[in-house]
This record gives structure tokens, C-alpha cells and sequence, in this order.
């Protein structure tokens, strides 16, 4: 998602994920950033629904709990944001209140968790989905099935995704012209995003960088590997999965759909992988860009809409952050990310997985049909801080007055190249995540740094890999 909102694609820190003393050891740094708001407290018979802070403002609760309220007015229920710098701490927190009997019925997961929380916590949603066919049946005709398979884990639907972001490409429309280039066409090369930022670099002053992205699992290095035809760990499909495809998509939509997604055999010596390093370990060298930053990017609002970077890897979140920043529409545009070997992108996305330990599970599953509604997300993304999973809200109504121009790109990411998928997210995502952010930083120190850090890279993810969750 996953940067949806403020904090999308952000460090997962923590290796022990499971419930009881498992998820306290696992959560124990966390505790002094734990408040009283943060735990649900006594029961008073609500269903709890936690989600994470920043993303869910007052506005947005009141919007959930207000239009919930009209469709179910039986059902009480409390929606916990839980006030967290990331997504790491917020699912640190939430184990926190698993291991201490406080566990909400329902928490907002994006793809860093969704496989972590559907093997060791999560319900599976195939009796509803299956039960309230008819109802669902819009919703999935609005919603692209690669963002549905990346919910699902062998064979079973845990999520309905609400929101997604894939890593697009963001140019500064000032530096463009500035550097007398105009917009990429969007079938545009690794070749001629290299050339664009020698044209920036060669227009601009010492306090420029042409091209900026931060050290993470999403919008790292990852769209470099999937552009040029490799990943981080060895990617399959899971068997099964036909009741959905079967039910709902056409046969064009379903083909090749399996139960979701395995990433498994880590290969970061994989040749490919090395061209990929090497290859911005290059740009580095020319001093195209700068070596990679931790954090979530919220810094780069700032040096991007005062023209002081011109080129950045962001999804449809960006537009409303942008704007926000009082860049007006025409002052930044989005394109596809470059193709390499392949145009295959990645992306993230978000919905809530019901728990295990929920005593409320049909009360939740009307929940998640709701927050699903096209009415009440319309309602909840109005301002376009993140990319709807509803295909029919992105409009020019919705941009015309925020931008960016080619806005059809967010979702047209996943309609034109079918190809692109979720970033790898295992169930040891947290320490594949720790691993990849360790070595990505030291191989791009130099270019003779790649091939050791990516075979140490390796070495790691085998560990890691190995680990049970």
C-alpha cells in the first residue's frame, strides 16, 4: 500500500509474531510507546476494529462509524487507531494487545502482514464470500484480481483489499523543463530514465538530486528487481483458488490465478539481482542519486515540490501528499516505471483481517463488506491520500483539481501490465525486510561493494528464510 496514507511501506522490525509470550518477547521494545488509547480496555461489547493512527484520523473514524452505524444499527461498534509511527509498530502494538486478552475483532493489514497474519492469527473469509455471492459480486467486477490474489494465502481469501499502491514514477514538471525534457512516453527505458537524469543533473545546481527513493521493501530496490525480470526471493503460486476465479472473474481475468502468492528460495546472487544493484550503484557513482535513505519518504514532500529532486518512486498516495504541499495540478505528472528486461511493477494494498480470536465473526464480516462499499470509500479517500481498489472511483473528477494529469496511470499499472504484483511478503517478512535493508545499504557504498554484500544478502535470507514464524 502499502505508502498509502502517511506511513505505507515502512520497516518491520520485530521476528516474533506469535501470540501469547511469543508476541510479548517479540513486542517488548515497543512498550514505552504503548498509551492508554491504545488499549481497547474493558469489553463493553463493541466491535473493536483496530487501524493505524496516522492513516485514520478523527474525520475517518467518524466517517466509518457514522455510515456503519446507518447500515447496522444493531451493531456497536469502536474503531481503535492505534497511534504508531509505522507499520512495524503498529503490528508490534497489536500483538501487544493479543498477549495481554485486549485483541480487537478486526485490524487494517497491508501486504507486509497479510501472509504473517492469515498462517499465524487470521480467518479465512471463503464461507462468507461464498454464502453472500450475490452481494459481492459488484465488488469484485470493480476491483482487479491481482489485487484480490495478493490477499489470498493457499487457496483462502483472508482480506478484501480496499486501497493499493504501486511504485509509479513521479517527475517534477519545473525540473523537466528546466532540463528541456519533455514527459516520458510510457513505454520509456531504463536507457532513457538514465539520460533524464543527466539532462536534470546538467540544468540543475549542487542542491539538486535528479533521482531520490528511500530503503525499503516497497519502492527500494524492489521495482528495479521486478523491471528487470528477477525478485528477491524465488516467486510461485500457491494450488487452488478456483472457487473465487470461478465465481466472480471472466475467464480472460483468471487466467493463470492460483491461491496467492509463495515467495520462497531466497536468490539475491542471482545475476539479475547483481545487474540491479550494480546498475544504481552506478548512478550513485555519477552522482545521479543519492545512496538510499531509511524512513518512509514523508521528508521528500518538501525537496520534491520546491524542485530540489525531480525524479521519485510513488503511488497514488502521492497526489494527495503533494497537493497538500501546495503543488498545484501541472506541477508534477506520473508515469510508469521504466522499463527494463520487463515493465513488470510492483505494488501493495490493504484490508482488514479478521482474527482468530474474535468472538464476534459475523458482526466483523459485516464490517468488512462495508468498508469494501463504494459509497463509503468515496467518503474515506476523498482527499486521494491513497489509490482505491475500486477501479470505477478513479476518475477526472477525482484529479482535476489535485492532479497529476496522467492519472490513469495508478490503476492502469495493473490493467496494461497483468504481470505486476505484490512486493514478496512471506510469512518472515520482518527479518527477510531487516535483511534486505542491512546489505542494500552497504552494497550500494561502492560498485565493488555489490557482489559481497549481495552474497552476505544471501546468507542471511537462507537464515532467515529458514525460521519457523
Amino acid at each position: 500500500m502499502t505508502d498509502s496514507h502517511v506511513t505505507r511501506r515502512t520497516l518491520l522490525r520485530y521476528g516474533a509474531y506469535g501470540a501469547g509470550a511469543a508476541a510479548l518477547a517479540g513486542t517488548a521494545a515497543s512498550w514505552d510507546r504503548l498509551t492508554g488509547a491504545d488499549i481497547p480496555g474493558r469489553d463493553d461489547g463493541s466491535l473493536v476494529v483496530a487501524t493505524l493512527g496516522p492513516a485514520y484520523g478523527p474525520e475517518a473514524i467518524r466517517t466509518l462509524t457514522e455510515g456503519f452505524k446507518k447500515v447496522h444499527p444493531d451493531i456497536r461498534l469502536r474503531i481503535n487507531a492505534v497511534q504508531a509511527t509505522d507499520w512495524s509498530d503498529f503490528f508490534a502494538k497489536i500483538l501487544t494487545q493479543i498477549a495481554a486478552g485486549t485483541a480487537p475483532d478486526l485490524v487494517y493489514v497491508a501486504t507486509e502482514g497479510v501472509q504473517l497474519f492469515a498462517q499465524r492469527l487470521g480467518v479465512a473469509l471463503d464461507k462468507w464470500v461464498k454464502r453472500d455471492a450475490a452481494e459481492l459480486r459488484e465488488y469484485f467486477t470493480d476491483v482487479h484480481p491481482s489485487l484480490v490474489e495478493s490477499m489470498m494465502y493457499e487457496g483462502s481469501l483472508y482480506q478484501l483489499p480496499v486501497e493499493f499502491n504501486a511504485a509509479d514514477m513521479y517527475l517534477n514538471s519545473q525540473v523537466l523543463k528546466r532540463a528541456g525534457a519533455g514527459f516520458p512516453a510510457a513505454d520509456w527505458t531504463r536507457d532513457d530514465f538514465t539520460e533524464l537524469l543527466r539532462d536534470m543533473k546538467k540544468s540543475s545546481g549542487s542542491q539538486f538530486t535528479p533521482y531520490f527513493w528511500t530503503n525499503r521493501l516497497w519502492g527500494g530496490v524492489v521495482p528495479w528487481l521486478f523491471a528487470n525480470g528477477t525478485n528477491l526471493l524465488a516467486e510461485s503460486k500457491a494450488p487452488g483458488g478456483a472457487w473465487l476465479w470461478d465465481g466472480f472473474y471472466p475467464a480472460a481475468d483468471r487466467r493463470g490465478r492460483g491461491g496467492g502468492f509463495r515467495w520462497t528460495t531466497p536468490q539475491a546472487t542471482d545475476a539479475r539481482v547483481e545487474e540491479s544493484y550494480d546498475y544504481l550503484a552506478s548512478l550513485i557513482q555519477e552522482d545521479l542519486c543519492t545512496r538510499p535513505e531509511g524512513g518512509n519518504g514523508q521528508n521528500l514532500i518538501g525537496v520534491f515540490s520546491t524542485g530540489r529532486v525531480g525524479v521519485t518512486p510513488a503511488g497514488g498516495f502521492w497526489a494527495g501528499g503533494l497537493h497538500q504541499a501546495g503543488m498545484k495540478p501541472g506541477s508534477f505528472d506520473v508515469q510508469y516505471f521504466p522499463r527494463w528486461r520487463t515493465q513488470r511493477m510492483q505494488f501493495g494494498a490493504a484490508g482488514y483481517a479478521l482474527l482468530r480470536t474474535s468472538k464476534k465473526q459475523e458482526e466483523a464480516w459485516e464490517f468488512i463488506k462495508f468498508a469494501a462499499r463504494r459509497d463509503t470509500l468515496m467518503r474515506l479517500f476523498e482527499t486521494n491520500q491513497t489509490t482505491p481498489a475500486r477501479r470505477s472511483m478513479l476518475t477526472e473528477d477525482r484529479y482535476r483539481e489535485m492532479g497529476p494529469r496522467h492519472w490513469q496511470v495508478f490503476y492502469d499499472t495493473l490493467d496494461k501490465f497483468p504481470d505486476t504484483g505484490p512486493i514478496p511478503a512471506p510469512p518472515q517478512v520482518a527479518e527477510v525486510e531487516q535483511v534486505l535493508l542491512k546489505h542494500t545499504g552497504t552494497a550500494l557504498a561502492s560498485r565493488r561493494s555489490v557482489g559481497p554484500a549481495l552474497r552476505r544478502m544471501q546468507s542471511d535470507l537462507e537464515k532467515a528464510m529458514e525460521r519457523e514464524v
